[in-house]
Parts: structure tokens; sequence; C-alpha cells
């Protein structure tokens, strides 16, 4: 998950992948290659056989779960042609069930998206990584008029761009729409728009959940609000505040909790170290104050928060939600002679890209499963403009 504030003051759109087996087939261990290859081959054939009806069957024929199971196993990169055959499949492609079953046949695919301004700068896009060559396709455009300060979030295998500010005419317009990117079918929706419009907000996903958090309104007021997202239902509901208004912050998931942290308070001088802390199960916010502060990048791997501050760009500070604790990790020397760095995660590990375009500004990346002096590499991953922001997607 990530939330991209106002160091995207110039933005709009994404995209990126790998394909990884995250499972083994546990459930029809009879379907192996060969039905996989028999599954692809007839499915043109049940494809003009397939009714409307949603309560026909899924592949004429087969049980239903087998079914599944078939159109689980096509490749990522053909899921939107059999999306179109008709109702019944678009809809198991869109449900949480078609990532299950995909997890179970071992066919998950990694994918790393980028929002990227052009090298010119005269505007933005998002862009999708193709794994073998590490050259980037552009996404169909977000609809919609062009935001900054939104916040990004990835739910079950999409990506959802949330509210955010647009400007015309010198005006200022905060934004509650939501859209949604479908990162199998390779679509935009609209979702349910937010009770609040807000930018410069925190935003993160939680136990299957999207939480939004203070940011900016409508009048540019600092706001205290906060309100989550249900998929199943498409709803957007209030839950309690957190203690002060904040706007610039970020937010992130640890152990179950929302975690919300930096930007500023209007209940401070300068840039807030306290961290708020929401348990859902108890529908109540905490609180402790050991959080970083001016915070330009920020990354979640394994259960740790990886962040970098605008104050000492030269060194990774990792927190530890299970004491409260940073530890400071110094980049190298070598590699980069960039000092602003954005973060993205991909195969497990971290990866900064710089903000500056050319050939003098690498990748770097961070492996923390790494033996002790080889965490850091240099990596060949780059977006195909000035990098913005990046998510991954598994799905």
């Amino acid at each position: 998950m990530v939330s991209v504030f106002a160091d995207l003051e110039k933005m709009p759109g994404f995209v990126a992948g790998k394909k990884r087996s995250t499972g083994r087939n546990m459930c029809f261990t009879n379907l192996a290659n060969q039905d996989k290859l028999t599954c692809l081959q007839t499915n043109h054939f049940f494809a003009s056989e397939v009714p409307e009806n949603d309560d026909s069957p899924i592949l004429p024929g087969l049980p239903d779960d087998v079914a599944k199971h078939c159109l689980a196993l096509v490749p990522r990169s053909n899921v939107p042609t059999i999306g179109g055959v008709c109702k019944r499949w678009r809809s198991f492609i869109q449900s949480k069930e078609f990532i299950t079953v995909r997890k179970l046949a071992g066919m998950v695919e990694e994918w790393l998206y980028f929002l990227t301004m052009d090298t010119e700068g005269e505007g933005t896009h998002w862009e999708v990584m193709d794994r073998p060559s590490h050259k980037c396709q552009a996404l169909p455009p977000m609809p919609g008029p062009v935001k900054a300060g939104f916040g990004v979030v990835v739910l079950n295998g999409k990506l959802l761009v949330i509210a955010g500010y647009s400007t015309t005419d010198r005006s200022t317009f905060a934004s509650a729409e939501v859209y949604q990117y479908d990162s199998l079918l390779n679509n935009w929706s609209r979702l349910s728009k937010m009770n609040v419009a807000r930018y410069d907000f925190a935003c993160a996903e939680v136990n299957g959940l999207v939480y939004a958090v203070g940011g900016c309104g409508l009048d540019g007021e600092i706001l205290s609000s906060a309100e989550v997202y249900d998929p199943d239902t498409d709803k957007w509901t209030l839950i309690e505040s957190v203690r002060r208004p904040r706007w610039g912050c970020f937010a992130c998931s640890l152990d179950g909790k929302l975690y919300v942290m930096g930007g500023r308070s209007s209940f401070t001088i300068g840039n807030s170290k306290f961290v708020d802390v929401y348990d859902p199960e108890v529908h109540s916010w905490g609180e402790f104050k050991n959080g970083c502060v001016m915070v330009t990048a920020h990354a979640v791997l394994g259960k740790k928060l990886f962040c970098m501050e605008w104050k000492n760009q030269r060194k990774l500070a990792i927190f530890c939600s299970e004491d409260n604790s940073w530890k400071m990790v110094p980049l190298p020397l070598t590699g980069s002679s960039s000092v602003d760095f954005r973060f993205g995660i991909f195969d497990e590990k971290l990866l900064l890209f710089s903000l500056e375009a050319g050939p003098s500004y690498q990748t770097l990346l961070y492996d923390p499963n790494a033996a002790k002096g080889s965490e850091w590499q240099i990596s060949d991953i780059k977006p195909s403009g000035v990098f913005l922001c990046s998510v991954t997607i598994k799905a």
C-alpha cells in the first residue's frame, strides 16, 4: 500500500509485472500440467456455448470447482480476453475467489506498477513493467480530472486511487471520488465516493478494508476525520476520528493494526512525531510518540516499516512494531549519486528509485534476508520516466 501526498504535486496515473508462484495446488491435485493445457485448449470451444444466465455452469459439462480451476490456469496476460467471453466469467474474474483459486493453483503473478512523469515534464501516466525485459508499458488512462495529493492502495488485486485535489482556473478543489484499476482485466471503474473530500491524507489496507485518515478538506482545513471502505458493500463509513488533525501523513498496516505517522498537526509546532494506532478489533485509537518526521518515502516489507526522512537521505529508518523501536541502516556510498529516493517492493526486496532521470542515477536494491555485507545491490529496474510512486500487485 502506498499513499501519495504533497511530493506528488504533479500527478495522475500507473503499472508493472513478474510471474511468481506463491502456493501449491492444494485442492486439485489431479489437475496437473496436462489438465492445464487441456483447459486452455477447450476454453475457445466452451466460450461459444456459455450462456449469459448467472445460474448456468461456468463451463458446460464440468463441475464449477473444476471450471474455476481451469479459468485460474489462464496466464494473466490472457485474462482480459476470457473476461470478455460472458458475464459469468467476468464476474468470477472480478471476485476475490478468483485470486484465491489462482494462489492454490500456483498461478499468482507479481506485477510492479509505476506512476511516472514524462521526461519533458509535460504529463504523468501509469505503466506496468514486463518481467523478462524490464520494459514498461502504459496502462489505459485513468478516468476523471488530473489530480494530485491522492492516496493509492492495493486491495484484492486491484489498485484504488482515492480522493486528491484538482486545479482549474487557479482554484483548487478537494475530491471525494475513488477510481479502481483492475489489474486482471486491465480497465478502470468508479467506486462509491468518500464521505469527506480530502487530499494529502494517510491511507492503507488493513485486513481487507481500506482506511483514510486526516488530510485537508474542501476549504483547506486540516482534518481529523477517518473513514473505512468495505469492498463487499462498496461503501465508505466514518469511524472514530484521530485525536489531533493531521495532514501530509502516511499510513501502513502492521500486525493487523493501522499506523498513521509523519506529516503535520495543527496541535504541534513543526512536524509531528506522534504515531496514531487504530485497532479494528476494538474500534479505537491509541498513540505513542516515537515516529519519523518529514518522511519522503515509506514501504512495508515483511513485518517491518522502512522509511526515509528528508533530513537524512542516506540512511534507511527501519521500524519494528513489536517494541516500537527504530534502527538506522546506511545507504552504500557507491551505486547511485542520488540523494532523493522513493521506494518500491518487488520479489520481497526493497527498491530505491532515484527521483532524477539519467544514466548516472541507478536503482538500489536492499535485501533484508541477504547475508551480512551483501544486502545492497544495483537493480536494472527503472520506470520509463521520472519516478513518482510505485505499487506491487499480486494476482
